[in-house]
């Protein structure tokens, strides 16, 4: 009998040890889960922030950039290049007269910019990546004299930069715009 009891005694052991086993692997199961939806929410998170740091850095690009045209609006003459910081992704800042057909090397451009247009949009960010920020309006610039020969005028940026020439003469009204 003895020998009995001991093997069952054995047996209930074995037993408490892979209970114990199978709730650890639950443990360390659930730790897993956990920690792959904090990495979830961290990056949902980031991304969120990067979106953010765009629409910041496109929408200082328009007071910057219209506080520049405003200055040399008001001066007699002046002719002046201009850098400023655009948002990660854009390739391109164009400036578009919509009331005028597309001409020019960046004429391809023209159709999908076209959906930016609201009425009063002078400038546009290529590619359209819709987020608010994709066109704007800039008063005091002359958009027909600026697009003369290539509608949409687009410059090219690089590095998060783009380099714009602003120019009035004596007797102009606006400021254009030039490569």
């Amino acid at each position: 009998m003895r020998k009995r009891g001991g093997t069952s005694s054995k047996r209930g052991r074995s037993r408490g040890k892979n209970r114990a086993q199978m709730q650890l692997s639950f443990g360390m199961i659930f730790s897993v889960i956990l920690i792959v939806v904090f990495l979830v929410f961290a990056f949902y998170g980031i991304k969120v922030f990067l979106k953010f740091q765009n629409n910041a850095k496109a929408g200082k690009f328009y007071d910057n950039f219209q506080s520049d045209v405003e200055r040399i609006w008001r001066s007699s003459q002046s002719s002046e290049q201009q850098e400023y910081v655009v948002p990660s992704g854009v390739e391109f800042v164009c400036f578009v007269d919509f009331s005028s057909d597309a001409t020019g090397e960046s004429s391809g451009f023209y159709t999908e910019l076209k959906r930016t247009d609201y009425g009063s949009e002078n400038v546009a960010f290529y590619p359209v990546k819709f987020t608010g920020f994709e066109s704007g309006e800039i008063t005091h610039i002359d958009i027909e004299e600026s697009t003369a020969e290539d509608n949409p005028l687009c410059i090219g940026a690089r590095n998060g930069r783009v380099s714009l020439a602003l120019k009035k003469d004596f007797g102009e009204a606006l400021v254009t715009i030039e490569k």
